[in-house]
């Protein structure tokens, strides 16, 4: 549910897709006190992700990771129950840095950076994106190495996958798109 209340604190936080060029970014505000969980919750729509892999974040040696999957995994045996921790637990000043990876397979990972501590103004829902870059690569498209093979062969027509990569690729691909509104009518959708 969207916090409304003014005596809340929020975060503005910056999430970037680490290794991009161009930077695929995106600035948004969230309440401080949610957990963890819901915090990937909400980076998965930012960001473009379906939810379809496992995911973990880092701050230096500690990992939080979701241990209700079903699979049994021993990477997350030391880690701590992304659904009990709260943001304002490991962020406590800005300038302070999480990692978030999503999908081990194509090792998307993501800088989250406290930017700003806030008080709630009246009227705004939260979370709510404020800004972005560019729109992240495809899932399963094989990682950044993957992503920029696939955005050079789309560019060039006569490559001899161009065609199988652009009916591979989501209906209308555009790599330098950013929808803000899309974005945030996906993340205030989030229970």
């Amino acid at each position: 549910m969207a916090k409304k209340s003014t005596s809340q604190t929020i975060y503005q936080i910056k999430v970037t897709l680490k290794y991009s060029k161009p930077p695929i970014w995106r600035r948004i505000q969230v309440a401080d006190d949610i957990t963890l969980g819901r915090l990937h919750r909400i980076l998965q729509p930012l960001m473009g992700w379906w939810d379809g892999h496992l995911h973990q974040f880092r701050q230096g040696n500690v990992y939080y990771a979701d241990l209700h999957v079903e699979e049994d995994l021993e990477c997350f045996d030391h880690a701590i129950d992304e659904n009990k921790v709260r943001l304002n637990a490991v962020l406590k000043k800005a300038k302070q840095k999480l990692i978030y990876e999503y999908d081990f397979g194509d090792g998307w990972e993501h800088d989250i950076v406290l930017e700003k501590i806030l008080s709630a103004e009246q009227g705004i829902r939260y979370p709510v994106c404020l800004d972005g870059k560019r729109r992240s690569p495809p899932e399963d498209c094989g990682g950044m190495g993957g992503y920029e093979n696939l955005l050079s062969v789309l560019k060039d027509p006569s490559h001899p996958e161009h065609d199988e990569w652009r009916e591979w690729a989501p209906e209308g691909f555009n790599s330098e798109e950013f929808e803000l509104d899309d974005i945030n009518l996906e993340i205030r959708a989030i229970k």
